[in-house]
């Protein structure tokens, strides 16, 4: 008998480009996420069904048990800590970077340097590295506005094409670190469900050279 499967994802960029993946695998919906109020949904794979819940849980329900797998982006990963699943794939999807960026011609800095950003962990790590002390501010949304108004002198966040950084008289400084999609996988059950789970690691392992060569 199969062991049955969850999987957590989130809704977005990563539903919308691990579901291709998980196709090749004979994983696909049977109904449309944007269209339902729910949250737990069916596959084609009777063994198999999707989570669909917030990205900074998924770490936490694949964790937890909550699902046995989930895809998460590298940055969720840094910032939330990963160290209860294990992560065998990099997916190659929902690419993009975690930068410092600041003022395109900024003033001198009165006293320590202050960074807004949501990814608080993260941040402090990094200047910690550099031997740093700075000051940072958690935000939660309209990061490129902090430097604009004073609140801070530098932010960290996700670029991807850098257009809202250009449009708001910022520019990237610093690569912190180049950000993808992982697949991740709950301990206990890559012991308890192996071979199912590592079939579909295989899988998806293939799916991820064959859209990458």
């Amino acid at each position: 008998m199969t062991a049955k499967l969850r999987i957590a994802l989130s809704k977005g960029r990563i539903l919308d480009e691990t579901l291709p993946l998980l196709k090749t695998a004979g994983i696909e919906l049977l109904e449309e996420p944007s269209k339902s109020r729910k949250l737990i949904f069916p596959t084609t794979d009777s063994n198999v069904e999707i989570i669909i819940i917030r990205a900074t849980d998924v770490p936490t329900f694949v964790e937890h048990g909550a699902a046995d797998i989930g895809v998460a982006g590298k940055d969720v990963l840094m910032e939330h800590g990963a160290r209860g699943v294990y992560e065998p794939l990099d997916l190659k999807i929902s690419r993009c970077k975690l930068m410092v960026a600041g003022k395109v011609a900024p003033g001198p800095v009165n006293g320590r340097l202050r960074v807004a950003t949501k990814f608080v962990n993260i941040t402090k790590r990094y200047y910690a590295e550099k031997g740093e002390q700075v000051e940072v501010i958690k935000l939660y949304g309209s990061m490129e506005l902090a430097p604009l108004v004073g609140l801070a002198d530098k932010i960290v966040d996700i670029v991807d094409t850098g257009n809202t950084l250009r449009a708001n008289g910022l520019e990237p400084t610093e690569l912190i670190a180049e950000i993808s999609a992982r697949l991740i996988v709950n301990k206990a059950s890559m012991k308890t469900k192996h071979a199912t789970i590592q079939k579909l690691i295989d899988q998806l392992g293939v799916a991820v050279e064959n859209a990458n060569r």
